[in-house]
C-alpha cells in the first residue's frame, strides 16, 4: 500500500494554505522576529503570542475606537506582524463573549487573516480569569465566545476564519474535548487544534495522540494536532497515526526554526539534513540583530538569553552542542551584541 503524501494543503474556511506545518502561539517566544525566522524556514502558518482581549479593549485604541487610534499600548508589541507574513493569525484569550467580540473588532485595521481563540493555556493567571483551559469546563461558554468572535469577523474582519485551540479537558476525570470542539464548530470555528493533555497535566506526561485521531475522524473541519512534536519524525508519526490535517509545533520549534524545513524535507523527500551547530548559532545571532532593531540593543540582549539557551540545547533527540553547558552559562551574562559575538566566536574557534 502506498502511503499518502503527508505534506498537504489545508483549507481553513476561505483560506487555502499550501502546506500543513504550523507554528503554535507560545507566550514569551513567538514574537514577530521568531515567527519571521520560522516562515523563512517554511512554516505554512504562524500565530502571535496569546493576546488578552481585556488588554486590547482597555488600550488607547479600545477607549478611542480603532478607527481613530492604533495605539494598543504594550499589547501592540505582541501584535506586530512578521516582516514576511503572507498570512497573519492573531490568538485572543478571554472569558467574556462580549469582550472577545469587542477585542476582535479592534483588530480590523490590522487585517488579520485568522483569529484564533485560546481555550488551552494552563497558566494560572489565565485560568484564574476563566479563560484558556478553564473553558474546557464550560463548552457552552466556549461556544458563545466562538459565536461572538465569528460575529466580529463577519462585521469587521471580512469574514476572516475563526479557529480554536483546546486541551483534552480539565483533568483525567473530565475529558471534554469532544464537547468543546463541537461547541466551537457549531458556532463558527473553521479549524480546531487539539493539544491532547489536560489542564492538570500542564506540559508533563505524554500527550494522547489517539484523542487527535478520534477528533479528526469526527469533525467536519480540519483538526490540527499539537503535543510532543520535537523532531521531523515526530511530525511524520503524528500525521500517520492520527490523520490530522496539520501539525502545530510549539516547544519543539523554540531555538529551532529549522524544524519546518527539515520536517518538510522528510515528508516530501523522505530524508533531511539536520542543521549543524554553526548554522544554529548564525540563526541565533540573526534573531538577536532583528530583535535589537525593534527593542533596542539592551532589551534584545536580555530577551535573547532564553532564546540562546534553546539554540544551544539538544536537537532532534540527538546530542547538544559541544561544550553547550559552559557556553549557555556565559551567554546568560551577555549584555551587548558585541559580547554575544565574542562569546560565540570563542566557542566556534
Amino acid at each position: 500500500m502506498v502511503e499518502r503524501c503527508l505534506y498537504q494543503p489545508v483549507t481553513i474556511g476561505s483560506l487555502k494554505l499550501p502546506g500543513n506545518l504550523f507554528l503554535a502561539p507560545v507566550a514569551g517566544y513567538t514574537d514577530w522576529v521568531f515567527r519571521s525566522l520560522c516562515i523563512e524556514q517554511g512554516a505554512d502558518l504562524t500565530f502571535t503570542e496569546l493576546i488578552s482581549a481585556e488588554a486590547l479593549v482597555r488600550s488607547p485604541a479600545g477607549r478611542q475606537g480603532a478607527a481613530k487610534a492604533l495605539d494598543f499600548g504594550k499589547t501592540g508589541d505582541l501584535l506586530r506582524r512578521a516582516i514576511n507574513d503572507s498570512l497573519y493569525a492573531v490568538q485572543l484569550f478571554g472569558a467574556d463573549p462580549e469582550l472577545m467580540y469587542q477585542a476582535a473588532c479592534l483588530l480590523a485595521p490590522l487585517k488579520p487573516d485568522i483569529v484564533d481563540i485560546n481555550a488551552g493555556c494552563p497558566v494560572p493567571k489565565v485560568i484564574k480569569a476563566g479563560a484558556g483551559a478553564a473553558l474546557t469546563r464550560e463548552p457552552a461558554r466556549l461556544g458563545k465566545i466562538t459565536a461572538a468572535v465569528a460575529r466580529a469577523s463577519a462585521e469587521a474582519l471580512g469574514n476572516a476564519p475563526v479557529t480554536v485551540k483546546i486541551r483534552s479537558g480539565w483533568d483525567s476525570a473530565s475529558l471534554t474535548f469532544h464537547e468543546a470542539a463541537w461547541a466551537a464548530v457549531e458556532n463558527g470555528a473553521a479549524m480546531v487544534t487539539l493539544h491532547p493533555r489536560t489542564r492538570a497535566q500542564g506540559y508533563s506526561g505524554k500527550s494522547a495522540w489517539t484523542q487527535i485521531a478520534d477528533l479528526a475522524s469526527r469533525l467536519p473541519v480540519p483538526v490540527a494536532g499539537s503535543g510532543d512534536l520535537f523532531s521531523p519524525e515526530d511530525a511524520r508519526e503524528m500525521l500517520r497515526e492520527t490523520g490530522c490535517a496539520a501539525v502545530m509545533f510549539a516547544r519543539g520549534a523554540i531555538g529551532n526554526p529549522f524544524i519546518f524545513s527539515t520536517a518538510r524535507a522528510l515528508l516530501t523527500l523522505g530524508g533531511y539534513t539536520a542543521p549543524d551547530p554553526v548554522e544554529r548559532i548564525a540563526a541565533g545571532l540573526r534573531h538577536l540583530e532583528l530583535l535589537a532593531a525593534g527593542l533596542g540593543e539592551r532589551g534584545a540582549c536580555l530577551e535573547m538569553r532564553k532564546h540562546f539557551h534553546a539554540y544551544t540545547k539538544t536537537l532532534y533527540h540527538g546530542p547538544g552542542l559541544p561544550g553547550g553547558a559552559a557556553l549557555r552559562d556565559k551567554l546568560a551574562h551577555a549584555e551587548t551584541i558585541a559580547q554575544y559575538r565574542a562569546i560565540l566566536g570563542a566557542w566556534q574557534a
